[in-house]
């Protein structure tokens, strides 16, 4: 017996059904990097216990939170803390840790900022 193909319902390659989902957002950008730095620059300049700074991207529209972690410590003479920032952009959340080290001027310079790796 002769299958009949047009009996199938068929797609296009590029269509796009409700049950494929919607490619995730890549990841941060570079500018979203930069709010998050800014952000932890800020927090860890107020030197609150338990403090976290909310950051936004306007322009992709990515948001977060960066939070300091433990107490400071000292690394090649100079004063660092680590730091966890969350990462929200549509359904896409993750979150990047960093550390910022403390110059000689007295501001907080980020020395990393990446993906975090539980």
């Amino acid at each position: 017996m002769a299958r009949n193909q047009a009996a199938f319902a068929q797609m296009g390659d590029d269509e796009v059904t409700g049950s494929i989902a919607a490619p995730a957002h890549a990841g941060p950008t570079d500018t979203d990097l930069a709010f998050a730095r800014t952000a932890a620059s800020d927090v860890l300049t107020k030197g609150n216990k338990d403090a976290s700074q909310p950051w936004e991207n306007p322009s992709t529209g990515a948001r977060g939170s960066v939070t300091p972690l433990a107490q400071a410590y000292t690394a090649e003479g100079r004063t660092c803390r680590d730091f966890l920032a969350s990462y929200v952009n549509g359904k896409s959340e993750s979150w990047l840790q960093g550390a910022a080290c403390r110059a000689r001027g007295g501001q907080w310079e980020i020395q990393s900022l990446k993906s975090w790796r539980s």
